[in-house]
């Protein structure tokens, strides 16, 4: 299966996870080659008005570079990094660490394993005591 649509399957795993409090984090990693970027983290970010946005830190050689988004903007731009350099997205949860894979062929993949953390994030937490995300 294309890449990009075995992502998209990925992304709502990460959508469900923020909606049913057990998001603990996101990361993308694995490049080809050395590049300079080495890798992306996505957390949670509560925003004064009361909801959230995803902030994503983008990890180089010599900088981080930090900014907030949608959820949708931050598929388009996590999805623009895939390949390019980076071939793997973890998402950790409290019920499983999700793993989506591209291989040679340009086949995306998702593996299940037992989950890494047994807390949310502390932002995730937070979310929920203050009822931004009901579970």
């Amino acid at each position: 299966m294309p890449y990009q649509t075995v992502f998209v399957e990925f992304y709502e795993h990460v959508k469900l996870s923020i909606n049913q409090g057990t998001f603990a984090k996101l990361t993308l990693a694995k490049t080809i080659g050395d590049t300079d970027l080495k890798n992306i983290y996505v957390r949670l970010h509560i925003l004064e008005t009361g909801g959230y946005k995803l902030a994503l830190t983008l990890r180089y050689k010599t900088e981080e570079i930090e900014s907030f988004h949608t959820f949708d903007e931050a598929l388009t731009i996590l999805s623009s990094y895939l390949k390019n350099p980076f071939i793997t997205a973890l998402l950790f949860t409290t019920e499983m660490d999700l793993t989506f894979k591209i291989n040679k062929k340009n086949a995306g993949s998702l593996t299940e394993q037992i989950p890494t953390f047994k807390n949310a994030s502390p932002v995730m937490l937070e979310m929920l005591d203050k009822g931004i995300v009901k579970v």
